[in-house]
């Protein structure tokens, strides 16, 4: 009598991965033939979208320096007096 290992578990998720890989192609086929059929659409959402992208990261960038003057302001008012007559020794033995 021979051994079995395949099981019904392992059926259900072969074919839950099949299809779920069939799934896919046919998405990418479908939107491969959207793109085919409408070129201008597509490249319309494309550039609104990298607009709308390169927008958003400008403003981040423009927060970000924003942040980094007002934290370099607050580290310049520092009072001067703490820094003053001040002397590092080193020891050594």
């Amino acid at each position: 009598m021979p051994f079995q290992f395949y099981s019904n578990i392992i059926s259900q998720a072969s074919r839950k991965v099949a299809g779920g890989i069939l799934a896919a192609g046919l998405a990418l086929i479908s939107f491969g033939l959207l793109i085919y059929l409408l070129p201008r659409f597509f490249a319309t959402l494309a550039a609104m979208f990298f607009f709308i992208t390169g927008i958003g990261t400008c403003i981040t960038a423009l927060k970000i320096f924003a942040v980094q003057r007002h934290i370099d302001k607050e580290i310049n008012k520092e009072p001067s007096e703490y820094r003053e007559n001040v002397r590092i020794r080193i020891e050594q033995h």
